[in-house]
């Protein structure tokens, strides 16, 4: 039973395709990622809302420094998700307006440059963005043409949503303790910390489903008891009729996969029986996830508003991804070489 999470062991969308090979984040520059806000601030209320960008920080080290330098109560701090370390990020974040005045400490924080700032009626929160869109420099990779094939196939198939290796710790062992936690219960220890492991094996799990489903064929397909997504609109409903393939053809629609807990839209039929499948392999049962909620999450993303520029560093590529969504899934299959973990997510999806 193997739960240590390797990249290696996940198939790609475009293997008959050659990648570009390459390396990423040699400085931070080089991994550039803009939030895309899911609204603006109104310009009224009680919550400042405030644009950073940062080099060299992580979210939690900027929440941080508000907390105990700033003065702000940490749960009165709003982040709508969380951004690398090893990068150049702009993100948003949201304080209480009575903390206006002192937001000028920001000047003592060494990597971040305040751009924009406005109040609004409520806090920032987890998940209140579109999504993020990325300009990544892949160094030393020369051959656009290999780039361009392979980014126009995931185009029109849509993009592996893979759980990203900063899901899973140092070396992917988080699933082993998730595992450890599901199986013996509760016990003690930090709650949020106890709720990540756990969410760490979901992520392994539907990442086995994902790749299960590519190996059968049905990465782009839609089956009788499937839960899909309109990716459009983002609703979910089951899928109860064949003619629903045509639609997955097009990317449409998509089959969502479970991150299992005790409230989620569950699989019936031949769909469910391929998320039990990943179940058995590791003698789990969707009982055992009741600390979780549960969610469904789709198992590939529209890849838009990509570009592709050949410079004599390497590669920039630009492009868009939903809330959720980890640009290693992406990058991996252009370059066909795993990339490293950064310290810490990208955007995290609700389990």
């Amino acid at each position: 039973m193997d739960l240590v999470y390797r990249p290696g062991r996940y198939p790609y969308l475009t293997q008959d395709l050659p990648g570009v090979g390459g390396t990423i984040r040699l400085l931070p520059q080089d991994f550039q990622v803009e939030e895309v806000p899911a609204y603006l601030p109104s310009g009224e209320g009680e919550h400042l809302y405030f644009l950073l960008e940062k080099e060299g920080l992580t979210t939690r080290q900027v929440v941080e420094f508000l907390r105990d330098e700033v003065g702000v109560p940490e749960k009165e701090i709003g982040v709508a998700g969380l951004k690398d370390k090893r990068a150049q990020t702009r993100q948003w974040f949201s304080i209480p307006r009575r903390y206006e005045d002192r937001l000028c400490l920001l000047e003592n924080l060494r990597g971040v440059r305040l751009l924009d700032a406005n109040l609004h009626t409520n806090k920032l929160r987890t998940g209140h963005l579109k999504g993020n869109r990325f300009r990544i420099l892949i160094r030393n990779a020369q051959d656009a043409e290999k780039a361009r094939a392979i980014l126009k196939t995931l185009e029109a198939k849509g993009i592996p949503n893979y759980y990203g290796p900063q899901r899973f710790g140092l070396g992917g062992q988080n699933p082993v303790k998730g595992y450890e936690l599901v199986k013996k219960g509760k016990g003690r220890g930090n709650p949020w910390l106890k709720r990540f492991l756990i969410g760490s094996l979901q992520s392994l799990l539907f990442n086995d489903w994902v790749a299960l489903r590519m190996e059968r064929g049905l990465y782009d397909r839609v089956i009788p008891g499937d839960w899909a997504k309109k990716h459009a609109t983002g609703g979910e409903f089951l899928v109860e009729r064949e003619e629903e393939a045509e639609r997955a053809l097009r990317l449409e629609i998509s089959a969502t996969g479970p991150l299992f807990g005790k409230k989620y839209p569950e699989a019936q039929g031949e769909a469910r029986a391929l998320e039990d499948e990943i179940l058995a392999r590791y003698d789990l049962k969707r009982e055992e996830f009741r600390a979780r909620r549960g969610a469904r999450r789709p198992i590939r993303i529209p890849l838009t508003e990509w570009t592709l520029e050949e410079t004599p560093e390497g590669l920039w590529l630009t492009f868009f991804l939903p809330k959720g969504s980890y640009a290693t899934s992406l990058l991996r299959e252009v370059m066909k070489v795993e990339v490293d973990a950064p310290e810490e997510e990208e955007a995290l999806g609700e389990g």
